[in-house]
């Protein structure tokens, strides 16, 4: 069998503040949109936004409103762990973590999205 992580889906509260914070904050690309449903370019799986109440309409399940207890988190990989944690912060996201040297040579921090979901800002390997 031959899979691949195509996309990743978050349901979102405020579609308008998560676009915000993934295209015009940690600068990704967006891919497309169509209504409620929004594409970004991460290379090679992309990251997708849709609301609750579109997702509700869509599949019929019953999603819990506002933040959930979190139970992944998405990394993003870029040179400038330090820089861009302190662009977030200075945009008033919500810092998780200092950008911390792990045992292993990365550097890694981890601040919230919008919706809480835990974005995890590191170092390549």
């Amino acid at each position: 069998m031959d899979m691949k992580l195509g996309y990743v889906i978050l349901y979102v509260e405020n579609l308008e503040k998560s676009v915000y914070f993934y295209r015009d904050l940690l600068g990704l690309p967006l891919k497309m949109q169509a209504g409620t449903y929004t594409e970004f370019d991460t290379g090679g799986t992309t990251l997708s936004l849709n609301t609750r109440e579109s997702i509700k309409d869509i599949t019929g399940f019953d999603l819990p409103d506002g933040k959930v207890p979190q139970t992944l988190e998405i990394g993003f990989v870029t040179e400038d762990v330090k820089g861009t944690v302190e662009r977030l912060r200075a945009e008033g996201t919500t810092i998780l973590s200092e950008a911390t040297e792990k045992p292993w040579g990365q550097l890694v921090a981890y601040v919230e999205d919008p919706d809480g979901h835990y974005i995890e800002i590191c170092s390549p390997m």
